[in-house]
């Protein structure tokens, strides 16, 4: 087997150029793998060892251009949440399918929402799912099917959820572009719901991290996983850390009930409020099997408040 094929057969290729998919290519580099980042117009800076990829993954024919060749799949695409649930459906079965045929592994991220309201209680991969909201349904039923497909042996499939994102690159977060640019400048730092509450948050290096370690251990296939996500605190709690790192008291805009704020307008919100339960219960995820199983921990949040407020700072400067 010569050097090209072996090249071909390792490559991985990501889905999705967001924060997670950028970080997850990034890390996928670091770790030796070549990689093919692939969104709808291939387009922007690429990290050394990585290809940018232009395709629809939404159409059979565009998922099958983006997989071809690879050894692993990840699926890091979203779309506004006005869009999810007509079109991730569509986005599901064109790369289901596309991996199907080739035999790639697929690493899918996904999200807290198939579990709903809680009532507080701790997240973990065994909690129950019982989303009553039209994205989280929609969110629970795109899971059995890859679980299905899995279990039937169409396709080597693993899940990977998340917490809310935070992070060097991550802007539309709850804790992202409404709340570190007005920090460094004194202007509002958006909260939503209640900022007594735990509210856990995910590093988004420690997605990537846990990501790259699902696609290079297939004994995690078949079942859902915790990416590494730090114990939870409160939001007030958070916002402590970033008027320690800043140097001056935040000016704090608490929003009790969705309505638009920032870079969160009216068309987001509206959307957004079926999923606001997650601000006005405890929102607590567990990653101590995912840690156990792969030796992987998460970073402590004063580290990762630390980062971010280092890449704002950058950001707001130009550089």
């Amino acid at each position: 087997m010569n050097a090209t094929t072996d090249r071909t057969r390792s490559l991985h290729a990501v889905l999705g150029s967001g924060p997670a998919g950028t970080a997850l290519a990034r890390e996928l580099v670091r770790r030796g793998h070549p990689v093919r980042l692939v969104d709808r117009k291939g387009e922007g800076p690429a990290p050394d060892g990585v290809e940018r990829f232009a395709a629809d993954v939404s159409t059979a024919e565009g998922a099958r251009a983006a997989t071809a060749g690879a050894a692993v799949v990840y699926h890091a695409v979203n779309v506004g949440y006005h869009l999810q649930v007509e079109v991730m459906p569509r986005i599901q079965e064109a790369i289901l399918g596309a991996v199907e045929a080739s035999g790639a592994r697929l690493v899918v991220l996904d999200t807290l929402y198939p579990y709903g309201e809680t009532g507080g209680a701790v997240m973990t991969e065994d909690s129950p799912w019982n989303a009553t909201s039209r994205k989280g349904r929609m969110r629970a039923e795109l899971d059995e099917k890859y679980l299905a497909a899995h279990r039937e042996g169409r396709a080597r499939v693993v899940l990977a959820r998340s917490a809310d994102f935070v992070g060097p690159g991550v802007l539309n977060s709850s804790l992202g572009g409404a709340a570190f640019p007005g920090a460094l400048t004194g202007g509002d730092v958006l909260a939503l719901g209640d900022i007594d509450l735990p509210h856990s948050y995910t590093n988004i290096e420690d997605v990537a991290a846990g990501l790259a370690t699902l696609g290079e251990r297939p004994e995690g296939d078949g079942r859902v996983w915790h990416l590494p996500t730090a114990p939870a605190v409160t939001t007030r709690e958070i916002q402590g850390m970033i008027e320690k790192r800043v140097g001056q008291a935040l000016n704090v805009v608490v929003l009790p009930e969705p309505r638009p704020f920032g870079p969160f307008d009216e068309q987001v919100m509206a959307e957004y409020a079926e999923m606001f339960y997650q601000h006005t219960e405890p929102q607590i995820v567990d990653s101590s099997a995912f840690e156990q199983a792969f030796g992987v921990t998460p970073t402590p949040l004063a580290d990762t408040i630390d980062a971010t407020v280092t890449w704002y700072e950058q950001l707001l400067a130009g550089r």
